[in-house]
């Protein structure tokens, strides 16, 4: 981070680092619901990720559903926070059943659990689509679903009586294959296009007391890469900070370099991104905007990313109308496959 303290731009990368002709989005959403989060910690976090960027947030402390980007709040009405807001505060209560069952089945009466969740989906380079949608206890893994089969796999023992109550249900694999197969892809396809102008950015700047702070971040990557900055072709270490490499609840990892310059030299600097994916290092540069916005980072995420909490997020169908804002937005019933295939408010997915 630079003097001027300006959080800088992104560069963003998933999966490997890539180029921006056929580029891959992803859709995450993790749900974690702790027994014993610690004083003053909320005991139940949603956090929804777009591409490898948090954009949305709720827990059980704040009660709502609030964007995380200018672009989400600039593109969603109040109804559909406020319905947002409903479906979470109805999955706390679910959750904390799921957390007091798996207690039971664990033969555990005291101590500090979790129960974690994960789903989400992806935009493949060739317009394929996949997805996902796992559960945890205390940090290991409990239960997956595969949309090709419509099965779930039991992970421990414990989790066999989950296996059979939802695939005895039938209806509760259909929900999740529609979901993941046609809800999830929908709404990623709408997020990436409200957010196009930041997620499609390679590097980001701020200029402030004759300081341009430059910063470039990848982001959904494995192996680690290297990220530099060049002026001139020649690497800078002088002036250069890194904000480290972090891990991501996914098994991958996100990195940010900035470095200071004069704003008369911004078209020196490029940033440069060596990967085992690339056949030749990827070179970024910074192209200002108008509104030259500034990403937002929450510190407290990037905690939640390295213990790998878990949420998960109920998602309606929306009816597109005119306006600058999304509206029409509704609760899916069973029958649409929101909210990971279960309506508003009801009891699935129990344990």
């Amino acid at each position: 981070m630079g003097p001027c303290g300006a959080l800088g731009l992104g560069l963003l990368l998933l999966g490997a680092v890539r180029g921006a002709a056929g580029e891959p989005h992803s859709l995450r959403y993790f749900h974690t619901t702790m027994e014993d989060p610690g004083p003053g910690l909320p005991w139940f976090v949603s956090v929804g990720y777009v591409d490898g960027e948090i954009f949305v947030h709720y827990d059980s402390t704040a009660r709502r559903y609030v964007p995380r980007k200018e672009w989400m709040a600039a593109n969603m009405d109040q109804q559909y926070w406020d319905e947002q807001t409903e479906i979470l505060q109805s999955n706390e209560r679910v959750y904390r059943v799921n957390l007091n069952t798996l207690q039971e089945r664990f033969n555990q009466s005291g101590g500090s659990h979790t129960v974690q969740r994960m789903f989400g989906c992806d935009i493949l380079e060739d317009s394929t689509t996949r997805g996902y949608n796992q559960h945890a206890y205390d940090g290991r893994d409990f239960i997956a679903f595969d949309k090709d089969t419509k099965t779930f796999t039991a992970a421990v023992t414990e989790a066999v009586p989950t296996k059979r109550k939802w695939e005895g249900e039938g209806s509760e694999a259909e929900r999740l294959k529609y979901y993941l197969e046609e809800t999830c892809v929908e709404w990623l396809r709408r997020y990436v296009e409200h957010g196009k102008a930041e997620l499609g950015r390679r590097v980001w700047g701020k200029e402030a007391d004759g300081v341009l702070t430059l910063s470039c971040r990848a982001h959904g990557f494995y192996p680690r890469p290297i990220v530099e900055w060049m002026k001139d072709g020649a690497v800078q270490h002088q002036d250069t900070h890194t904000g480290g490499v972090a891990p991501n609840s996914d098994g991958t990892y996100h990195t940010w370099v900035t470095i200071d310059a004069r704003p008369e030299d911004r078209d020196k600097y490029q940033c440069r991104v060596q990967h085992a994916s690339l056949q030749q290092p990827g070179l970024y540069s910074w192209e200002p905007s108008e509104s030259n916005l500034v990403p937002i980072m929450v510190g407290m995420i990037v905690a939640i990313a390295a213990i790998a909490i878990v949420v998960g997020v109920g998602f309606p169908i929306y009816r597109s109308h005119a306006g600058k804002k999304e509206k029409g937005y509704s609760i899916a019933s069973a029958k649409d496959g929101g909210s990971n295939g279960s309506a508003a408010g009801s009891d699935r997915p129990v344990i």
